[in-house]
């Protein structure tokens, strides 16, 4: 053990005081992801007062079922000065910040070598639990308090930099999410040329369609009305359906292609775009799987298990798992229709599922008959030519995200260096 390693016994102690008088109401739960969310729990009939109390700069964390999710879940509380948390939960301190900072154990926590020596520790069966002895025993360097601060400092600017990105993002998503809901939901897109000539009005051109008195015109299948000359289609009309499947990888002959290969937990934080993860796969694989590699600007939707109804749009051409169904758009200007259309349908999605909650499925065939609204051609090629700058910057930051979160991986691979 190097000089300057110390167990993290040392440095915290248990915190167990209880909500008894019922004075704070903020329920949190703890994610394996190392986060605190606002609980989606259902309470009622729950005796609140014997939840624990978690303030400020305090950690929870869950030593259950260490060995089978590879991971500890522990999270630094710092969004609210109280709030409460199951009792399921032990709740600690840094006992004295003079010496160590909760942010830099936080630091520590949150590596993934911290994660797989917990799991050489953990006991207890199937569940692999991790008792709270075993856990005070794991060692962590501890420099001086100084060099700490410093640490932190660094760190939190890599993640305030991702965390604005991902605010970014946002922010450009929602832009992008209200000007398909103006255009194609509430139909107030700019009046073509063509359209206002033809109905005699050419001082309409450009201006917006239901307001101004556009035509709508009753259609069975949606069930509502649609602009005059707008129809309903299914999945298949706009493109290609293609239902994945995973490749072998284990040809002995002539490996060295790296194609993409796209699975639900790719989609990660649900952004707009997915770039897959590059997998070695025998020529005679890819041969044998080429009606099923899709092109960059494919439109990805899973359609199995507990996160049914995601969507993204591929960067580069790839492979899926049988888990997702896909849409290789027959004009590509289409995309960003179909991405927020198919956003617009979650729970449709859902509800056309078969199967338990667990393994919720949507087959290839029934994939394909989704009622879609088919808009005029040119005004969905209009709606591509505005979000695609849109595209373009969201792109970007996903990308400068990606990096930055290597950066901050190679950060905390380097505190044993401390």
């Amino acid at each position: 053990m190097k000089s300057n390693y110390k167990r993290i016994g040392e440095y915290i102690r248990l915190v167990d005081g209880i909500n008894s008088d019922l004075k704070t109401e903020t329920l949190l739960g703890l994610t394996i992801n190392k986060d605190f969310i606002p609980s989606v729990a259902n309470t009622v009939g729950s005796d609140m007062s014997r939840y624990k109390i978690i303030r400020e700069n305090q950690f929870a964390c869950s030593l259950m079922q260490v060995r089978r999710d590879k991971k500890i879940p522990v999270a630094l509380q710092r969004n609210y000065k109280e709030a409460i948390i199951s009792q399921a939960y032990p709740v600690f301190e840094v006992t004295n910040k003079d010496e160590l900072l909760p942010e830099y154990l936080m630091m520590w926590f949150s590596r993934s070598e911290f994660d797989r020596e917990a799991c050489f520790y953990a006991v207890g069966g199937v569940r692999g639990s991790l008792e709270w002895e075993d856990f005070c025993n794991m060692q962590l360097p501890v420099p001086d308090i100084e060099k700490q601060k410093a640490i932190v400092k660094e760190y939190n600017t890599i993640v305030n930099r991702i965390k604005l990105n991902e605010q970014l993002n946002q922010k450009l998503e929602e832009t992008a999410q209200a000007i398909y809901k103006e255009w194609f939901v509430e139909f107030e897109f700019p009046m073509t040329k063509e359209y206002a000539e033809a109905i005699g009005k050419p001082e309409l051109e450009g201006k917006a369609y239901k307001a101004n008195g556009g035509k709508m015109v009753w259609n069975e299948v949606l069930g509502k009305e649609i602009p005059m000359g707008w129809s309903d289609g299914t999945t298949q009309n706009f493109g290609k359906v293609v239902t994945g499947k995973t490749p072998s990888s284990n040809n002995p002959k002539q490996f060295g292609n790296n194609m993409s290969f796209v699975t639900p937990t790719d989609f990660k934080d649900y952004g707009k775009f997915v770039n897959g993860a590059k997998r070695r796969i025998s020529q005679i694989g890819i041969e044998a799987f080429s009606s099923k590699i899709l092109k960059e600007g494919s439109l990805l939707v899973t359609c199995i298990g507990s996160d049914m109804g995601k969507v993204v749009i591929n960067k580069n051409n790839c492979l899926t798992n049988q888990q997702i169904n896909s849409i290789i758009p027959f004009d590509y200007f289409s995309i960003d229709f179909l991405y927020y259309y198919f956003k617009s349908i979650y729970t449709e999605l859902r509800n056309m599922a078969t199967g338990s909650s667990t393994m919720l499925m949507i087959n290839k065939t029934d994939f394909e008959l989704i009622s879609i609204l088919k808009p005029n051609e040119k005004i969905i090629q209009e709606f591509y030519n505005i979000v695609e700058p849109i595209d373009d910057k969201l792109w970007n930051n996903s990308n400068l995200s990606i990096i930055l979160c290597k950066m901050k991986d190679m950060f905390l691979s380097k505190m044993t260096k401390a």
